[in-house]
């Protein structure tokens, strides 16, 4: 469950700021927002962006694009769970040589937007694109954008030295985007995680396993292969209705054509609505000892650490001790850690815990396609993810709904 925080749908809009992109004036009270996502968890994103009152959403694949002001950019960077990054898309257009690729990240108005001693990075990517190269493509926008900053200042180098501004050139069938990512450091990295196990899940795939998942924050949620707590600590943290980002800085708030006193504002307003009086139900546990000492650092850094009960338990002498819980779990997949025997036989142990209790709703993420003949029943719901690079199903067994209070 993602909590509502309908409550900034009604906040006021920021002051107006003008920057020149492609020869048109862009009014930066309404950017074009693109909040980016791993394949498949589109929908989470979606539903997340609706709570924070955005509008008009746009679904593609991996994005969510919107209209919105600089109050939303500040908004989705602190309270987004499951997407990536937050993007400002600032230039669209075709490009099949390197010159209409230059002329294109040329005609963005970069001195409006970066500053002399801005450090200004170029990334890419290319997909089904004759432009293929991304290190061609990535020097290409890198000169343009020094030919531009040159009308400026006049400056044959820059030093680089200041405020970052990471610029994507992405092509996609030959059309090319040029964005500003406002996060700088993905939204995963919340910076509660210091210390990983040996598989880590990132934080925003764990929050929209659980985001996808019929857990409220009422019932008790369960984790039999917790590894470092990430599933836990995120539900803890949707659980007190804690901003993800409320910890960690992004890239945006060092920029001169951004007004400050916006971001300051929203992580004030965040820390007054968190729930400090609700105490969760999570529990996890794992077969090593090292790992649960990671968790617990871990879960203390992100400040719920009393509301998670970690135990150092093998999973076949996991017993459940009441009904109507939630299991979600990243269990070895065999591929990465472990030895596939051992693996299987965790499955076959699962189906026997879980799949014998029809009050109980469980989750596993794995890539073993013959995880369902190991558990011993085909799951009521499947849905493909990406954990990092690997391809990896969710598998979803609906248990009884708890009764009515």
């Amino acid at each position: 469950m993602i909590p509502s925080l309908y409550i900034y749908c009604f906040y006021g809009r920021s002051r107006v700021f003008t920057i020149v992109c492609g020869g048109t004036e862009n009014y930066m009270n309404k950017y074009d927002i693109i909040v980016t996502s791993t394949f498949g968890l589109e929908s989470v994103v979606k539903r997340e962006l609706k709570n924070l009152g955005c509008e008009n959403l746009r679904v593609s694949d991996g994005m969510i694009e919107f209209e919105g002001t600089e109050r939303d950019i500040a908004l989705c960077n602190l309270w987004i769970r499951s997407g990536s990054r937050v993007l400002i898309k600032l230039k669209e257009f075709s490009a099949v040589t390197f010159e209409e690729l230059f002329q294109g990240v040329y005609s963005v108005n970069w001195e409006d937007i970066i500053p002399f001693k801005g450090h200004f990075i170029i990334t890419g990517k290319s997909a089904r694109s004759g432009l293929s190269s991304v290190p061609a493509c990535q020097s290409v926008g890198e000169k343009a954008v020094i030919k531009r900053l040159q009308t400026k200042y006049k400056a044959e180098r820059f030093p680089k030295s200041g405020e970052r501004y990471i610029i994507q050139i992405s092509l996609n069938r030959d059309i090319a985007t040029v964005t500003l990512d406002t996060s700088g450091t993905p939204l995963y990295k919340r910076g509660y995680r210091k210390a990983i196990g040996a598989a880590p899940l990132k934080e925003t795939m764990a929050a929209g396993m659980v985001a996808l998942s019929y857990w409220k924050r009422d019932r008790l949620l369960f984790d039999p292969c917790c590894g470092s707590g990430t599933i836990l600590i995120e539900a803890a943290l949707m659980a007190k209705n804690i901003a993800p980002g409320l910890n960690r800085s992004f890239d945006f708030e060092e920029w001169g054509f951004f007004d400050g006193s916006v971001m300051a504002e929203e992580r004030k307003k965040a820390e007054a609505v968190k729930d400090k009086d609700f105490s969760p139900k999570l529990k996890g546990s794992d077969i090593d000892p090292q790992v649960l000492g990671l968790a617990r650092e871990n879960a203390e850094r992100a400040g719920v650490a009393e509301f998670i009960d970690f135990e150092e338990r093998p999973l076949k002498d996991v017993r459940l001790e009441e009904n109507y819980g939630i299991c979600i779990t990243n269990p070895p997949y065999g591929e990465r850690m472990g030895d596939i025997d051992e693996v299987e036989e965790l499955y076959r142990d699962m189906g026997k815990i879980f799949g014998l209790n029809d009050t109980w709703s469980a989750y596993f993420l794995t890539s073993h396609e013959g995880f369902e003949r190991l558990y011993g029943r085909k799951a009521d719901k499947k849905r493909k993810l990406f954990n990092g690079n690997v391809k990896v199903d969710y598998y979803q067994y609906f248990g009884k709904r708890p009764p009515k209070k």
